[in-house]
């Protein structure tokens, strides 16, 4: 058996299923901590207010789905790692490293219960902006701003502006 080396693997968080969020709630999200999930916390509030059907059906049209090799990641883990990307201005490593230790970013996600190890490896994120391009990506990017501008307009207590 020499010269056979073993491949090194990494521990990887269970992929989730997509679920519509209609069918996703708060109160069912385990949580190892004997607490339940605050409905205000701004992750909750934004994964509330985006049409996930709409922005992760626009993703599989764009992308494909394949079955063979291994199982893809959920199109809202995917797009939702983007989204809190951008809005905590965070690179890539460190975007992976806050999703593994914050519940609600992973409520955010569509995980239905805390886990502590990574849900993807961070090189995945050059992956995600070479499938989804550049026309893409502006779009998303242009959806994420609106969002957070009426997010922000919202917490001031004024009326936001018109996303277009």
């Amino acid at each position: 058996m020499q010269g056979i080396t073993k491949k090194a693997t990494r521990k990887r968080a269970s992929t989730p299923v997509y679920v519509s969020p209609k069918q996703l709630t708060i109160d069912a999200f385990e949580s190892p901590f004997s607490q339940q999930l605050k409905s205000d916390n701004r992750w909750v509030v934004l994964a509330n207010l985006i049409p996930w059907d709409e922005i992760c059906g626009t993703y599989l049209k764009h992308v494909g789905t394949s079955n063979t090799g291994r199982p893809p990641l959920s199109p809202r883990v995917i797009l939702g790692s983007l989204i809190i990307k951008h809005f905590t201005n965070l690179d890539d490593r460190e975007t992976v490293d806050q999703i593994s230790e914050n519940m609600y970013m992973q409520y955010f996600l569509g995980y239905s219960s805390f886990t502590t190890e990574p849900t993807f490896d961070a090189s995945l994120f050059v992956e995600f902006r070479k499938k989804l391009g550049h026309v893409e990506i502006n779009a998303i990017n242009e959806k994420i701003v609106s969002l957070k501008t009426q997010l922000e307009a919202s917490k001031k207590g004024t009326k936001s502006p018109d996303p277009t």
